[in-house]
């Protein structure tokens, strides 16, 4: 398993490929929602097994706090601690950017996840791309 910052056209495209998968078609999001306008300044992340793509997110720098967004991995390769593996790398290069606080909008099912790792829900439920998430933050230390 490898993670890193996309720095190719191809990692960016492998990103997007997973994105889209998880998203667009396993959750059935609007492409239009799914790829944005941040798409375009946003710091990028890809996750390899092998040289398979399998997990993507994207970082940017929102209000004082790194945003951690679009977090996923393929279907196939979940429960295997790679979000928790893609997250530590981007609270990494949020502390490397002079950062100290995270903040995500996660998906309702997964706020037991985001706990585990230290985030704290910090708003009521809402609906974003018509699927429930709350706002969470982490102090990063």
């Amino acid at each position: 398993m490898n993670i890193k910052i996309v720095d190719t056209a191809l990692e960016k495209e492998h990103a997007f490929l997973v994105r889209t998968t998880v998203f667009v078609e396993e959750q059935k999001v609007p492409q239009e929602e799914e790829l944005d306008i941040h798409d375009e300044n946003a710091i990028h992340f890809i996750g390899y097994f092998d040289s398979q793509p399998i997990a993507a997110s994207r970082l940017r720098f929102v209000e004082g706090y790194g945003k951690l967004e679009r977090i996923c991995v393929l279907k196939e390769f979940r429960g295997k601690s790679i979000g928790k593996a893609i997250i530590e790398v981007m609270e990494n290069v949020i502390r490397e950017e002079g950062y100290s606080k995270a903040k995500l909008n996660a998906q309702s099912h997964a706020e037991a996840f985001y706990k585990k790792l230290g985030y704290q829900t910090v708003s009521d439920e809402f609906m974003d791309a018509g699927i429930p998430h709350v706002t969470m933050i982490k102090e990063l230390h």
